[in-house]
């Protein structure tokens, strides 16, 4: 990955990298087996990134303390705390609360405020607001846990099982998509028991997965679109993103798992840049997102998911797609560095 900076930082600014205690960036990659470097290499890469600009960088772990946080801040007064966390206590959820603790401290940080990360995290809420203003979204239904399973009859099959709240493909493999009521109450209870959560059963939207990153906050650049392939997907097998496909590289070459630009016309590529500009205004996001859309064959894009602050590594989906715009690593990092910077969290953002 090109490593190269292309503008210099105003001053030299102090970053304070928060992240999991367990991925704090020590070392060097390679030290680690390569599962525990596929868990790391957003923070050695932020770390990396953020020294080539100039900037001075502390990690401070999270654990299930705040404490932690607020001795790291009174002790280094941070001009930025570039936000990588992604659960408090080894509760996903939570993480909106960790932005909300920054906030309170007048502290700037990077990634999206509380209310965008509440909004996206539930995908039915999503949905919701995005569907009241015409937008389109699959038709879907919620189930809840210790209910019982039944679909509404204006729900009709296939349909794509997954967890309301949790992200990064959990639960997702090719038993998701269901056919029939049985598979849906085996789906929807497979669901309560490994994630722990409500399930979300939607329409499944046959057609093209496709990725737009999207960046800043009243003001935005929408990113170029980015596919998520299968090449060696069996005939008449549906194309998701399982869990497997996403975290798994050994599969991922079996199977054929990869992204890249996606191949559209001028046409399908304003309408999704104009899109994405709407959904992440609507769902009040900052900082930066990755929207997944699904585009069917006459081109209309259902939206399936809002992701505030993706994964973001240099070798993963945003990160690729900026390189593809033209906008090397450090310059990202350093982009979303400043939106943290200016991002007034006193300003409700619609």
């Amino acid at each position: 990955m090109n490593m190269t900076v292309t503008r210099k930082p105003r001053k030299r600014l102090s970053v304070v990298l928060l992240t999991d205690e367990r991925l704090v960036p020590a070392g060097e990659l390679s030290d680690y087996s390569e599962k525990q470097r596929l868990l790391r290499k957003a923070e050695f890469d932020v770390k990396r990134a953020v020294e080539t600009l100039g900037h001075q960088f502390i990690a401070v772990g999270l654990s299930n303390d705040l404490s932690t946080l607020r001795g790291a801040i009174d002790a280094h007064k941070p001009d930025i705390v570039f936000n990588l966390a992604e659960d408090f206590g080894g509760i996903s959820h939570f993480d909106q609360h960790v932005v909300s603790f920054l906030e309170l401290l007048r502290q700037p940080y990077t990634g999206c405020n509380p209310r965008g990360l509440t909004i996206a995290r539930d995908k039915a809420l999503t949905k919701k607001i995005l569907a009241y203003d015409g937008l389109k979204v699959p038709e879907f239904a919620i189930f809840p846990m210790r209910r019982t399973t039944k679909r509404p009859s204006t729900l009709g099959f296939p349909l794509f099982v997954k967890s309301l709240t949790e992200e990064g493909s959990i639960g997702i493999s090719g038993a998701s998509v269901v056919y029939d009521d049985v598979k849906l109450m085996e789906r929807v209870e497979y669901i309560h028991r490994t994630a722990g959560t409500p399930a979300l059963a939607e329409q499944f939207i046959e057609g093209r997965e496709i990725y737009v990153g999207v960046m800043g906050n009243e003001r935005v650049t929408v990113l170029p679109p980015w596919e998520f392939f299968v090449e060696n997907r069996r005939e008449g097998a549906p194309l998701i993103a399982t869990g497997r496909g996403k975290w798994d590289p050994s599969y991922q070459d079996q199977a054929g798992v990869m992204t890249g630009p996606a191949e559209i016309n001028e046409k399908l590529a304003t309408k999704l840049e104009k899109l994405s500009r709407e959904i992440y205004r609507l769902l009040g996001l900052s900082g930066y997102a990755r929207l997944d859309f699904r585009v069917t064959e006459s081109e209309d894009a259902y939206l399936l998911e809002a992701n505030p602050n993706p994964q973001i590594a240099a070798d993963e989906d945003f990160a690729s797609s900026a390189e593809h715009a033209g906008i090397a690593y450090p310059d990202l990092i350093d982009r979303i560095i400043r939106y943290g910077m200016i991002y007034n969290s006193g300003r409700v953002m619609f």
